[in-house]
C-alpha cells in the first residue's frame, strides 16, 4: 500500500480525486503541497507531457509522460529522472488542475 492507493481506488470507481502531492521531484509543474485534481482517463487519449497518477515498478507517482511507443508509456519526472515503461493498466488517472 502506497501513498495514493486510496486515491487509486477512487480513481478505479470513476471518481475524481483531490490531493495536495509532497516533494519535489515535479517542480516547475506541481509544486510540493499544491492541490492537483485527478480524473480518471476515460476516453482520454495519453499524449506525452500529461502529469497522470501512475504506477511503475511497484512504485506509485504523479508524474509526466515522457514518451510514448505503441502501447506504452514512459514515466519519468520534472526534473530529469526516468521512472520507467508502462502499459495502460498501471496509469490510473490524469492531472487534469494544478492551483
Amino acid at each position: 500500500m502506497g501513498w495514493a492507493t486510496h486515491y487509486i481506488a477512487q480513481l478505479q470507481n470513476g471518481e475524481t480525486v483531490e490531493f495536495r502531492p509532497r516533494g519535489n521531484s515535479m517542480k516547475g509543474k506541481v509544486e510540493s503541497g499544491q492541490l492537483v485534481t485527478v480524473e480518471p482517463i476515460g476516453e482520454r487519449k495519453l499524449k506525452k507531457g500529461d502529469i497522470v497518477l501512475c504506477k511503475v515498478s511497484g512504485n506509485q507517482y504523479l508524474h509526466l509522460i515522457k514518451a510514448i511507443q505503441g502501447n506504452r508509456y514512459q514515466i519519468g519526472n520534472n526534473i530529469g529522472g526516468i521512472n520507467g515503461w508502462i502499459g495502460i493498466n498501471a496509469i490510473y488517472g490524469i492531472c487534469t488542475a494544478v492551483d
